[in-house]
């Protein structure tokens, strides 16, 4: 259960944790909070531009138009981003709080957590500006949407268990900081984010669909684009492989952080 303490007897610390981590990122922006919103739509923007008109892309197997694509690549970038700005930002997690290492009541384990709902915050922001863009270019909301906290909710649990995990790693391997930015930029191009699986060849789909992004980028478009439900046996056991992660991640964490102290 102290995996979850962060929703009991850490519930204040983990919500006060996010809550400046969220507000810090702004801290001195004219418009605030507002970046949270007006950042999605310009990295939509820019990716329709590039991929949309420039490069005239086309998503299989749909109308064809340039808003229907647009809103395909950017439900494919959301997810991404979610997982790239945790993954990123994880191998100095604890090196970058070293004081909290030294403080042997403070819970070191909340601190994935709150990274966690920082990045889920801007998630959220995220697919609020997709589903403004579905009904103002589509005409429509599905009610599928509804099941999107369903689909989203194993990616967030698989994230924290390997926030835990490189968090751990990054105390004593530094050069882990180093290679996060390549490996979530290969995470991005070997997913269904930008290019459907169905396109690549039949010797490289294997890479694809072994990575943890590609299964939840399909069922986000699902639910959200074509109003369908997801694939609820292949999300339950993404759900199973989920948490047997986070439990990993977390008995690595737990092991390693008796020498935290003595590296920082």
């Amino acid at each position: 259960m102290s995996l979850l303490s962060v929703f009991g007897r850490h519930r204040s610390l983990a919500f006060e944790l996010t809550q400046r981590e969220i507000l810090g990122r702004y801290r001195g922006a004219s418009f605030g909070l507002l970046w949270s919103l007006i950042s999605p739509f310009l990295m939509l923007l820019v990716y329709t531009l590039a991929f949309g008109f420039i490069m005239k892309s086309r998503w299989p197997n749909t109308s064809g138009s340039t808003s229907e694509f647009a809103l395909i690549l950017f439900a494919g970038l959301t997810v991404h981003g979610f997982f790239a700005e945790c993954f990123t930002r994880a191998p100095k997690l604890i090196v970058g709080n070293a004081a909290y290492v030294k403080r042997v009541v403070f819970p070191l384990d909340i601190l994935a957590w709150s990274m966690a709902f920082s990045a889920s915050f801007h998630l959220l922001m995220n697919i609020l500006v997709l589903l403004a863009l579905q009904w103002f270019w589509g005409g429509q909301l599905h009610m599928t949407a509804l099941l999107l906290p369903m689909v989203l909710l194993p990616l967030v649990i698989l994230t924290v268990g390997v926030s835990w995990m490189v968090s751990a790693l990054g105390v004593y391997l530094r050069d882990i900081d180093q290679i996060a930015g390549v490996i979530a930029a290969a995470m991005l191009f070997l997913s269904s984010a930008i290019i459907p699986v169905e396109a690549v060849p039949e010797s490289y789909r294997a890479v694809f669909e072994l990575n943890p992004l590609t299964f939840v980028i399909d069922q986000v478009r699902e639910v959200v684009i074509w109003g369908r439900v997801p694939d609820w046996a292949g999300l339950g056991m993404y759900s199973l492989v989920a948490c047997g992660v986070a439990v990993l991640g977390y008995s690595v964490f737990q092991k390693l952080r008796v020498g935290f102290a003595d590296v920082l």
